[in-house]
């Protein structure tokens, strides 16, 4: 028997993407959990018009990664064996979710991380330059103080083992959360692979909304984020 896997989506002002996404993850898997963080722009009220979907709602907006936590915690408490993260702004392949699973037991790893870069084609469109530069410098520093190999530190495209999850004790509401993770993934001794995924960006100019958006003060948050973590989680 399969195990049992829950698809979760953090979505935060999706109104445009989350019908046509949903529709096609649901051709995939039928389990699947909307984290509504606070959406103001029709989105839940677009959620709430589906019988297909469960969905776990933040009053006010918490941050992307408040909604993966509650996606976690959701999966956890309804024992559920796999959940597989999909971002909702069609960035990512649905049809890739059963191959994330697939290779998470193929593996017998407690982590399957989708890369946009593991492997690229000639036909990919260059991602906006600033992403890519912050993306490849906080790698390589994840790489140097946790001993990784990892190629790409932010895909939001993951598959994970609840009972690994069930490990970890993560607090960072933002978008820095996933450095958080990986510090406590290693350092509680998980196994991690990457799977490589297809590199679309669809809107280049998409916001991170305030501060972030600068490039600099972006760099610097995900630079403290990963030191409070390296300082506060204990090497085995």
């Amino acid at each position: 028997m399969p195990p049992a896997s829950l698809i979760a989506l953090p979505v935060y002002n999706e109104a445009v993407h989350v019908d046509p996404v949903l529709d096609e993850v649901l051709s995939y898997c039928q389990d699947v959990l909307v984290v509504d963080d606070g959406s103001n722009d029709g989105t839940a009220a677009r959620l709430a018009g589906r019988t297909d979907i469960r969905v776990a709602t933040h009053k006010v907006n918490r941050g992307y990664g408040a909604a993966l936590i509650t996606a976690f915690d959701y999966a956890i408490s309804h024992d559920f064996e796999i959940v597989v993260t999909i971002d909702c702004d069609g960035q990512h392949e649905p049809k890739r979710i059963d191959r994330l699973i697939e290779a998470l037991e193929a593996n017998s790893a407690d982590i399957v991380s989708g890369s946009r870069y593991l492997e690229i084609t000639n036909d990919t469109l260059p991602p906006p330059e600033d992403r890519r530069r912050i993306n490849v410098d906080i790698t390589r520093k994840l790489n140097e103080a946790l001993d990784l190999n990892l190629t790409d530190a932010f895909c939001g495209f993951k598959a994970y083992r609840t009972k690994a999850l069930r490990q970890l004790a993560l607090n960072e509401p933002g978008y820095g959360m996933p450095l958080e993770l990986w510090v406590q993934a290693v350092r509680a001794g998980l196994r991690i692979v990457e799977y490589p995924v297809p590199l679309i960006y669809l809107d280049e100019e998409r916001s991170f909304g305030g501060s972030l958006d600068d490039n600099n003060l972006r760099m610097s948050y995900y630079l403290e984020i990963l030191d409070n973590a390296l300082a506060a989680t204990p090497a085995r």
